[in-house]
């Protein structure tokens, strides 16, 4: 080698940068580890110069011309080779661009999925543009390392579009289950879901990379998994139309019984008295309705029962309202039960009715006399003669019947 040779290779050893036939790429690694100090490192305006070694990055050097030597760069300390004399440091040195990158065309499959909606497993796919930037080029040079990706710009970001794909799944999913919606629904969704990729790629941020911003995009699927989609869409839409009517008709159920609550609160306060008397209201109402409508198919036997029920309580509402103090009267032009004697009052005859003044009126001649057994004016005698009733049919018996003129039973004599 002549000496023409070896100033050229020295130069070229002390002269560290990108070659122009690399500019383009998002990552270029310079090919030499070992750098000698006094090494003049060029780092054009769109990039940053990362210093790697043993899995870890030592420093970053920023765009600009540096001189690399441990007084200017104190990081370089940690990459000397002592058996060298401290003339030579290595390490791995990355070139990063740090411009934005535009327009970048994606596509394909996202990942296997299932629908919030309807639980259908499905793939959906997406094709689309978008712009992206290294925000933490020692974040990234770190995962690039560790993915061992190519030099190429289509490997690096084949490699990033995977994880965009990963982030891409999960913030559909979550969008899709906040809203309520079908992963077929999402095309809908589709500025939610272009802001959320920008301000959320979990997968891109843990490798420094950033999305600046959402082309146009679109999300589909292949023809079974939309037709299984559409079919469970229409099922769940039919379950919930069920529900709906199911909570409508609940509520109108809850609105009748609050009304009618509120009625009857109302009747028993201002009405009936108390719960017992409003009660015994009820029940006589329902044995009416009962006898209006024809018992319901009960029979004569369920009609029977329904009167005896509504007789019965009128009975025991007459005796607490009109007679507390419990003494048992019979109801006009009501019949004792079949075989019992009538209802009478203690003594054999009615009281004469007494008249204003201490007088009392003559059953026969109308005459107000003094009260007594016989009528001061024409002798008659002054009790009024006892109701009786047939045993039979309940029909009012003459003072002197013998039989019942109604159905013939013979009459039971008074007193």
């Amino acid at each position: 080698m002549g000496i023409m040779d070896f100033v050229k290779g020295g130069v070229r050893e002390m002269m560290i940068a990108r070659p122009d036939d690399k500019k383009q790429l998002i990552v270029y690694k310079h090919p030499d580890q070992n750098v000698p100090f006094w090494s003049q490192l060029t780092v054009d305006s769109d990039e940053v110069a990362v210093f790697f070694k043993d899995g870890q990055v030592v420093g970053v050097l920023p765009p600009g011309r540096h001189t690399l030597q441990s007084q200017n760069i104190p990081f370089l300390n940690q990459l000397v080779v002592q058996y060298t004399g401290g003339n030579v440091f290595i390490a791995e040195i990355f070139f990063v661009k740090m411009q934005p990158l535009f327009n970048v065309p994606f596509g394909g499959p996202i990942a296997d999925m299932i629908d919030p909606l309807t639980g259908e497993m499905v793939t959906p796919r997406m094709f689309g543009q978008f712009s992206l930037q290294v925000v933490d080029p020692a974040r990234f040079v770190v995962r690039y390392v560790g993915q061992a990706a190519a030099g190429d710009n289509d490997a690096v970001l084949g490699w990033i579009k995977g994880l965009f794909f990963m982030g891409v799944k999960t913030t559909i999913g979550e969008l899709c289950e906040a809203e309520g919606k079908s992963i077929l629904q999402a095309t809908a969704l589709r500025q939610q879901l272009a802001q959320r990729f920008v301000q959320k790629s979990p997968d891109l941020a843990d490798i420094g990379v950033r999305v600046l911003q959402m082309g146009d995009f679109d999300i589909n699927f292949s023809p079974e998994d939309k037709q299984r989609l559409v079919a469970a869409q229409a099922e769940v839409a039919k379950a919930n139309r069920g529900v709906a009517i199911a909570k409508a008709n609940a509520a109108a159920k809850q609105f009748e019984l609050d009304q009618s609550f509120q009625q009857d609160s109302r009747y028993v306060q201002q009405l009936a008295g108390n719960w017992q008397n409003y009660a015994a209201g009820e029940a006589m109402r329902g044995a009416g309705q009962g006898m209006a409508k024809g018992g319901e198919g009960a029979g004569v036997a369920g009609l029977g029962a329904q009167m005896a029920a509504g007789i019965g309580m009128a009975g025991v509402m007459q005796q607490n309202m009109m007679h507390p103090a419990g003494p048992q009267f019979a109801a006009p032009g009501m019949a004792p039960p079949q075989g019992q004697q009538p209802v009478v009052a203690a003594s054999p005859q009615a009281a004469v009715p007494t008249a204003a003044g201490g007088l009392a009126a003559c059953p026969k001649c109308a005459a107000k006399v003094p009260p007594g057994k016989f009528c001061a004016e024409c002798g008659a005698t002054m009790a009024v003669p006892q109701k009786r009733f047939c045993t039979g049919c309940g029909a009012d018996l003459g003072p002197t019947a013998k039989f019942c003129a109604n159905c013939g039973t013979p009459s039971t004599p008074a007193g």
